[in-house]
């Protein structure tokens, strides 16, 4: 016999040993979600069984009388590891006898929840740590149908499915409609891009109507990002979200350049116009008319819808992370584009109205708060392109 050929025996019969010593790192929960009852089933292997009460052999547990024996022990470790929620309301399972499974070298436990089924569930589980490798399959059904499956891990060991009953539908929107008000509420270069538009005024329904072209032009990319149709790279989209927000702060600087000084002062003084010459709710006295008629163009409508089309994307890789029900897709998607237009709107009323009082009170103040403004944004967002590339 080689040499070589000794070296590859020995690696094969390493690698027996090792598939020997651990052969099936799974796990197994099955979750039915029937019109009057939620019950499970969980399988776990023999090793691992094994491993947690200390026991030498792990074909021992497959003796019915040695996993009775074990059952109380192995439940109490089980229970702290597996944690399953419904409607928001952690659940507490009556865990039935053991039952051993030769075949499949597996413990088996019954698992009745006493109640009827849930519109979401939430299953948080790493059952076996001291094995990075462990996985658990799961398989939800609804009424005898196999809806869902995915597998959990130490790398990702929270599942949330969402039914598709009314019930269910109705928790897709309790959960996804705050997720999207607090994800642009944390984002600071969504929130600057926003302020960069409100920074030359107009009047509520003006600036709702730019922020709602920003959330069709979004909601467009979001979709298509979370079917997985287009998926640029993170190192392409943060940059160019960065970018917009300096080309908005250039083009406010444009805007005010091409209006003649007195139109701008004689706009905020009576609450602040916008780039279209328009007078913010709640002004002082009447706007300037030939202000409105020489003033140019407001692009901003446009600005936010296209731009909006690169947020979007920035928005997908926040959602993705947090978990798409693929079962309720629309619906989450629809419930997370609400929540980012109503928090969007919140700081419009916020921002908007600041900006409209400064403007009351002193025109020339306004007038320089919108020239820094345009400047800090211009600023921050060249900080964050620059990072974003070369960081």
């Amino acid at each position: 016999m080689t040499l070589r050929r000794v070296i590859l025996t020995a690696i094969a019969l390493a690698c027996a040993s090792v598939a020997w010593a651990h052969p099936a790192p799974f796990s197994y929960l099955d979750l039915h979600l029937d019109r009057d009852q939620l019950y499970g089933t969980l399988v776990v292997h023999d090793y691992d069984a094994a491993y947690e009460v200390r026991v030498e052999r792990p074909d021992e547990l497959l003796d019915p009388a040695v996993a009775a024996r074990y059952q109380r022990q192995l439940v109490d470790v089980l229970r702290t590891r597996l944690g399953i929620s419904a409607n928001g309301r952690t659940l507490d399972p009556t865990w039935g006898a053991v039952e051993v499974l030769p075949d499949r070298q597996s413990l088996a436990f019954a698992l009745d929840f006493d109640q009827p089924s849930p519109g979401a569930v939430h299953i948080d589980a790493v059952l076996f740590p001291y094995d990075p490798n462990h996985q658990t399959f799961i398989n939800i059904y609804e009424n005898g149908d196999l809806r869902h499956q995915a597998v959990i891990d130490a790398r990702r060991a929270t599942l949330d499915y969402f039914t598709g009953t009314t019930q269910g539908r109705w928790a897709v929107v309790e959960t996804f409609v705050p997720s999207g008000v607090h994800h642009i509420l944390i984002g600071p270069d969504h929130i600057l891009f926003l302020v960069g538009l409100l920074l030359l005024g107009g009047s509520l329904p003006r600036l709702a109507g730019i922020v709602t072209a920003f959330t069709l032009g979004h909601s467009v990319t979001l979709s298509l990002a979370a079917l997985d149709l287009v998926t640029p790279a993170t190192s392409l989209v943060e940059p160019a979200i960065a970018l917009t927000i300096v080309i908005v702060g250039v083009d406010n600087l444009l805007v005010r350049a091409q209006q003649p000084g007195s139109a701008r002062l004689a706009g905020a003084g009576a609450g602040a116009l916008n780039a279209g010459g328009a007078a913010v709710v709640g002004t002082d006295g009447p706007s300037d008319a030939s202000a409105a008629a020489s003033g140019p163009r407001d692009l901003r409508p446009w600005l936010a819808a296209v731009f909006g089309l690169i947020h979007g994307f920035g928005f997908a890789f926040v959602l993705k992370e947090f978990g798409l029900p693929r079962g309720a897709l629309g619906w989450s998607l629809f419930s997370f584009n609400v929540g980012v237009e109503v928090g969007q709107l919140a700081i419009v009323v916020v921002i908007a109205s600041g900006l409209a009082l400064v403007r009351r009170r002193s025109a020339w103040l306004g007038e320089r708060l919108a020239l820094v403004g345009s400047l800090g944004v211009i600023a921050a967002g060249g900080y964050w392109f620059v990072e974003r590339v070369w960081f």
